[in-house]
């Protein structure tokens, strides 16, 4: 069991931005600014004895309630940052054989579709995949695992596979399938939750059968833990991108009052403490651009 507790949120978002600020990144001002309100938060009557016991459940479940709203929740945030950089790393891509891994509701097979390539999506969440087949109905898709892919060796062009290894334990045997289904000289892109909006919170959450709180299982890779089995396999690193958002896209709410229910957290939360939580924000999304050598 997880157990999230506003304070302990709230605290720690003090102090990332306080060792920011030892680090030179702030001044005095905002220095004491914070330490006042480390104090106030400490004193705070409505933070007491808000924690909340959540269960990690698996993304299957976890997507399962996600899948109607999951387009409309997410495409003015992640959706918005990585689609046109994955777009631009395959420019001047030939159309051929392309996978959308971890298809979800189809939005890169369609992308793919519309630049000429036979799409096959492959996705362990049926309800998502349902929406892939309406979205794109002239694609492929097929119900699988991202570690045991439903494709032989060397049938593919391209591989995209977006805001899923977060999902995953271990990158190693999901990157080594990767491999496995691309042709000489194919592409393979990668966009995936930074390790620090993670910690920062944005999470997949879920209901259990009587309401509980739940977590799609989250896990939170370094940069080398994508590098090294990459490279292991003779993937070539053509480019990798750590990337930000700007306050003024919405990343963090405007000044609120309320701390909010868990349903709400962590954004009522950022909302609480505004300054600091515009102060703390970093990497949202990691993309690679990864080839296999020309045969």
């Amino acid at each position: 069991m997880i157990y999230q507790d506003p304070r302990a949120y709230l605290l720690g978002l003090e102090g990332k931005v306080l060792l920011d600020a030892w680090a030179g990144d702030h001044d005095r001002a905002f220095t004491e600014a914070r330490l006042a309100e480390v104090r106030r938060l400490l004193e705070d009557e409505q933070l007491r004895d808000r924690g909340v016991l959540v269960e990690r459940v698996s993304t299957v479940l976890a997507y399962e309630q996600q899948a109607a709203d999951y387009d409309a929740e997410e495409g003015g945030g992640l959706f918005a940052a990585d689609e046109p950089l994955v777009a631009e790393f395959l420019v001047g891509r030939e159309p051929g054989v392309a996978l959308d891994a971890a298809c979800g509701t189809g939005r890169f097979a369609e992308f793919l579709a519309r630049h000429g390539h036979r799409v096959i999506g492959v996705d362990s969440s049926p309800d998502m995949l349902a929406h892939a087949r309406r979205r794109v109905p002239d694609g492929e898709f097929r119900l699988g695992e991202l570690d045991r892919l439903p494709l032989p060796d060397d049938s593919v062009d391209v591989v995209v596979c977006t805001l899923a290894l977060v999902h995953v334990p271990r990158l190693e045997p999901v990157i080594a399938e990767f491999a496995r289904v691309l042709r000489p000289g194919g592409d393979l892109v990668i966009s995936d939750i930074h390790h620090e909006l993670v910690t920062r919170g944005s999470v997949i959450k879920a209901r259990g059968p009587a309401g509980e709180p739940c977590l799609a299982a989250t896990y939170r890779h370094q940069l080398g833990d994508y590098l090294r089995p990459a490279l292991s396999l003779g993937l070539q690193v053509r480019r990798c991108e750590e990337l930000r958002f700007a306050p003024a896209a919405g990343a963090v709410p405007e000044a609120g009052t309320e701390v909010g229910d868990w349903e709400d957290w962590p954004w009522s939360l950022m909302a609480y403490l505004p300054s600091a939580a515009r102060a703390a924000g970093g990497p949202s999304l990691v993309i690679w651009h990864f080839q296999v050598a020309a045969g």
